[in-house]
């Protein structure tokens, strides 16, 4: 199965590893990326952890489950990237099953080797 992320490379290839911790996202985008693919397969305790936490509370595990099984999302495009920083736009499907765009400026902080997502901002 090709990755989620839409990196064109197969799932067990690209952001699994992540979330199996077997490696490191290496970069803001790399971790963005393995983010999305994690929300597409219910990765819930991924996605916490990779969370700084300083921002943990109001995500916890079960919040982020409840949210990626709620949701069919469809495809992810990277706006831009810089080091610590992600613009990307998440497409999915709503309740009318109509795509809708979630367009977002995410930060990223990387400490002791590993990268984890602060905050973002939303756009309309």
């Amino acid at each position: 199965m090709n990755c989620p992320c839409g990196s064109g490379v197969a799932f067990n290839q690209c952001c699994q590893p992540y979330h199996l911790k077997v490696k490191k996202a290496p970069t803001a985008e790399a971790l963005m990326r393995s983010r999305y693919s994690a929300f597409v397969v219910a990765d819930a305790a991924y996605l916490y952890d990779t969370t700084h936490r300083s921002k943990r509370k109001g995500h916890s595990e079960s919040a982020y489950l409840s949210s990626a099984k709620n949701t069919k999302w469809l495809k992810l495009e990277i706006v831009f990237s810089d080091f610590d920083t992600v613009e990307f736009k998440a497409y999915y499907l709503n309740k009318k099953f109509q795509t809708e765009v979630l367009h977002e400026k995410s930060n990223f902080r990387l400490e002791d080797g590993q990268w984890y997502y602060v905050d973002g901002k939303f756009y309309e």
